[in-house]
């Protein structure tokens, strides 16, 4: 299944933002460069014929393109690259304001009901519900004012990634087509992200559902619906009914970092013996004791540490970020009363700037620790890289980009040139 664009995870260093608070930049006459080579008109006469061979019918498409023109100020959202990013506790901070948690449990207890009905029949808990709810819309306030065709058939035309706007735009005609919401009403993010859980039209098509009962999946305007497909989103992810997303631990002074990759899977009876400790007191039956978990620290072996089970893989495939499904998670377990983190944060570390992580995934390929093609994303195969070097220099293996591990990557390649030049 098709998620969400990539760009949200360029820009913030693989930490994705919800699509509602990325705002584009305000549209100007003057235009961006664009990658297609041909008029917009042309490709948009290309399109259609497309469109129509794929079961769109007319009446659609005349009622979509009318005076549908590029928007030149999505193209510069699009191709926006910050030099720096935000830590981790930054964006924590951000989204585990007291005004989310104040405004969550108002929410919680007008829509009781609504949700006592979701969670039978889906099986997904309330405040991981109106957490996802908070952190995509504001709880409906924030959805986007941009016309989600537009949008879309700009970055189709653009040329970057072609054929993943194309799809998001024929679902979106198809979602037209179907009568769920006018052309006016077909409102969201630049990006194409949609209503108060910011779907992309592919996750509409396949996952939203009319849980109000008046004949129209609408995400837009009905908040049973809205939350009603976030829980069968979660559901048809794998969520597992009467399981947590995951829990903050402490690690044993002699514990092997390497260990925490967020990949490693053991079972919670298995990181017990290791010496883990939960920072919270559970019952421990035995189906608690065999959930397969792993270890992952957000910020490095000096930051706090958490223990995710497989709810919080199903978060991830609603917003593939481990910040996002985190401060879900968090703001799931505040509107539950409970506190957000006890092992503080390493705020004294400098974010790495965009050209000082494209320069740390140089150097480690330099080094012979395939990172990939250098793109200043902070992805699977960096941290692996880097677990690589800090193994071969005898560093805690936490996988974590910092300016002091980057001037420790300098240096070895000082030294590995100097020896080669001698």
């Amino acid at each position: 299944m098709l998620k969400r664009p990539s760009i949200t995870l360029a820009l913030l260093l693989g930490l994705s933002l919800p699509s509602t608070l990325l705002a584009a930049p305000a549209q100007v006459a003057a235009p961006a460069a664009a990658k297609q080579s041909i008029p917009f008109e042309q490709w948009q006469a290309q399109f259609r014929l497309k469109a129509r061979n794929q079961g769109i019918e007319g009446w659609v498409l005349e009622q979509a393109f009318t005076g549908i023109s590029a928007d030149t100020s999505i193209i510069r959202a699009d191709e926006s690259q910050p030099e720096f990013s935000r830590p981790v506790w930054q964006y924590l901070k951000g989204a585990l304001s007291s005004w989310r948690i104040a405004r969550g449990k108002a929410l919680l207890a007008e829509h009781r009901r609504t949700l006592d009905a979701i969670e039978s029949r889906y099986g997904v808990d309330r405040y991981t519900l109106v957490a996802i709810w908070g952190m995509e819309s504001n709880f409906g306030q924030q959805m986007g004012d941009k016309n989600i065709i537009r949008s879309l058939a700009t970055l189709a035309w653009n040329g970057r990634r072609a054929g993943f706007w194309e799809d998001q735009l024929l679902a979106a005609l198809q979602i037209l087509q179907n009568g769920d919401v006018s052309p006016r009403g077909l409102l969201g993010s630049w990006a194409g992200a949609m209503g108060q859980t910011q779907f992309m039209p592919t996750t509409y098509l396949e996952h939203a559902v009319d849980f109000d009962g008046n004949g129209k999946r609408d995400i837009w305007n009905s908040s049973a619906d809205a939350l009603a497909s976030a829980a069968n989103y979660l559901r048809n992810s794998g969520w597992q009914e009467d399981s947590h997303w995951g829990y903050e631990v402490r690690l044993p002074s002699l514990f092997e970092h390497a260990l925490a990759d967020g990949e490693q899977k053991k079972t919670l009876n298995e990181w017990l013996r290791l010496g883990v400790e939960l920072s919270k007191p559970l019952i421990m039956d035995d189906a608690l004791l065999q959930q397969p978990a792993s270890i992952f620290l957000p910020a490095g072996y000096r930051g706090p540490a958490y223990l995710q089970l497989s709810n919080f893989n199903s978060i991830l495939k609603y917003n593939n970020s481990t910040a996002y499904a985190l401060a879900v998670g968090l703001l799931a377990n505040g509107l539950q009363g409970e506190h957000f983190s006890l092992h503080r944060w390493p705020t004294e570390d400098q974010p790495l700037s965009r050209s000082e992580r494209l320069e740390l995934q140089q150097l480690l390929n330099d080094l012979g620790l395939a990172t990939g093609t250098a793109d200043g994303i902070i992805g699977v195969n960096t941290r692996k890289a880097i677990r690589g070097f800090q193994q071969r220099y005898d560093l805690p293996q936490d996988g974590y980009a910092s300016l002091y591990l980057l001037q420790k990557i300098r240096e070895a390649v000082a030294a590995q040139r100097a020896t080669g030049q001698s």
